[in-house]
């Protein structure tokens, strides 16, 4: 049941690896930077199926 909140976690973590990463000063950095970022943000999208979706209706088990 965590890959729910694997969503969130991938988008926190790209915020965590701009900040950082552009805030170092080596060479290459701004593109190792960018890569990781993209590559979190293609994890986070990926795990949004796994998002329920509140608006289906809840099926009633039938007796």
């Amino acid at each position: 049941m965590m890959k729910r909140y694997l969503t969130s976690i991938f988008l926190l973590l790209t915020a965590i690896i701009l900040f950082v990463g552009l805030r170092l000063d080596f060479r290459w950095g701004g593109i190792a930077t960018w890569g990781l970022a993209v590559i979190s943000l293609i994890f986070a999208a990926y795990f949004t199926k796994y998002i329920p979706n509140e608006k289906e209706p809840k099926k009633m088990k039938q007796q």
